[in-house]
């Protein structure tokens, strides 16, 4: 798509430089397109934990909640991503940055709000702010801390997030946490709805270009949304009862759900905040590198982690979830190669508009759950392969792993088996079974503590998962 009708060489790799409306327009909204469903998912999985309705043949109970929650997705990853991309005094790196909700901190969120619907919004929104602020203050030291988390930490971290989320995309398939136990659930017309996604999805990213090959979650959606009205699993009507019950404008409500200080949500945010930072760190590295071939600047690294931070922080004043940079919009720039920031400019403009328009939300809403999770399947699985990649930069020792086999079998352990730790104080369960923050403790810990560097014979990079045979 970057050719010399966009800019010259120069031009495209000038953050500063805006190409003609005609083009800047499509590029923004590709952007928006890229990351659209992955920022809308959280809030969904969220709503759904916390016990509101799905699809359109739900109650009325939970359309106004869930309906809320995905309109502040949008409007506070446009909110979000104007920090980046326009910048308040230090705040942003003032580069193409898209934010948009985070999954990191799903496997914190879900043990808070289960089951306990809007009663536990208060505490989750609570720690969203402490977090967020907590996470601005990392700018001033995030090129001190990197240290602390090497492919190693992050990359296992990473996969766990995976991990904890890929039973929540079968879940979704099968027909959802409500239908378990039902003839319903893991029936063969849920999982045709789901499997339609999966192929469209796989279709349009490997056969073809441009912005459906971009976009091609977004458009496996529809098409499984359309298949859902086919079979019956949808109707119109349902659709039209969502659109008719929904304002037409709205403005978010500051506080909305109250305000709590929950001990374990505000620990869960904080410590979750250090692997997004690093994130961030390693986002704003790829766009510097991607497209405009320098490295970033420490200007730049620090604006977009206290961009990170204030724009999660905002979001939980009006009940908002995390945000965070979003990595896929990062290779799309590689991809175009267009580095203009006032592109993405245009995309956070448009989802501002989105979340301003509960109608748009309410339509959101009415998407099957077993559409959903063909979505969720793709996303969550391309979370764990994220992470595998970053761990294939670990030097394979012994040292690593056994620290990698501790941190993953006491982390994952827990989060298979919340029940081994129920006699401990709520504050902690939470933060344990969550299997993510008991993991990445004492990966850092383990990693600082032990000697980097052991007997030769002790040193020999593991081949196939078993140690070389002694000489």
């Amino acid at each position: 798509m970057a050719n010399a009708s966009i800019g010259t060489p120069a031009q495209l790799r000038d953050p500063n430089y805006t190409p003609g409306l005609a083009k800047a327009v499509p590029l923004g909204l590709q952007h928006v397109l890229a990351m659209f469903v992955s920022n809308v998912t959280p809030a969904i999985i969220i709503s759904g934990a916390a016990g509101f309705g799905f699809g359109s043949d739900a109650g009325a109970q939970g359309f106004p909640d869930m309906s809320y929650l995905i309109q502040m997705s949008m409007l506070f990853a446009g909110i979000a991503t104007l920090f980046q991309t326009i910048g308040m005094g230090p705040v942003g790196a003032r580069l193409p940055i898209v934010q948009g909700t985070s999954f990191a901190f799903i496997p914190i969120m879900i043990p808070l709000v289960a089951g306990k619907g809007v009663e536990a919004l208060p505490a989750l929104f609570g720690g969203v702010l402490i977090g967020g602020l907590f996470h601005a203050l990392l700018g001033t030291v995030i090129g001190k801390i990197r240290f602390a988390l090497p492919p190693l930490v992050t990359g296992l971290v990473v996969t766990m997030i995976g991990l904890a989320l890929v039973r929540v995309g079968i879940q979704y398939a099968a027909g959802g946490v409500p239908a378990i136990g039902t003839p319903e659930y893991g029936s063969l017309l849920n999982w045709s709805a789901a499997l339609v996604v999966v192929l469209v999805t796989l279709g349009l990213k490997f056969f073809t270009r441009g912005m459906l090959a971009v976009s091609a979650v977004f458009v496996g959606i529809i098409a499984g949304y359309v298949y859902a009205l086919m079979v019956g699993m949808v109707t119109l009507e349902g659709i039209g009862t969502s659109w008719s019950r929904a304002a037409a404008f709205a403005p978010p409500m500051p506080f909305k759900y109250g305000f709590e200080f929950s001990f374990a949500a505000v620990i869960g945010f904080c410590l979750m905040a250090f692997v997004s930072a690093i994130e961030t760190v390693g986002d704003v590295s790829g766009i510097t590198k991607g497209g405009a071939g320098r490295e970033a600047t420490d200007v730049e690294i620090q604006g977009a982690t206290y961009a990170d931070g204030f724009g999660t922080a905002v979001a939980g004043v009006f009940g908002g979830m995390p945000n965070t940079s979003f990595s896929q919009n990062v290779g799309l720039i590689a991809m175009t190669g267009v580095m203009s920031r006032h592109v993405v400019t245009i995309g956070a403009i448009f989802l501002i508009i989105c979340g301003l328009i509960p109608k748009v939300g309410a339509v959101i809403r009415t998407i099957p759950i077993e559409v959903l999770g063909g979505g969720v399947i793709v996303m969550f699985g391309m979370v764990v392969a994220a992470g595998v990649s970053m761990l294939s930069d670990v030097n394979w020792n012994r040292r690593n792993m056994v620290i990698f086999a501790i941190a993953l079998s006491v982390g994952l352990g827990l989060q298979l088996e919340p029940q081994a730790v129920q006699y401990l104080p709520d504050t902690l369960r939470i933060l344990m079974t969550s299997g993510l923050l008991p993991a990445a403790v004492i990966a850092i810990v383990l990693n600082l503590a032990l000697p980097e560097e052991l007997e030769e014979d002790q040193t020999e990079e593991i081949a196939g998962g078993m140690a070389k045979a002694p000489k």
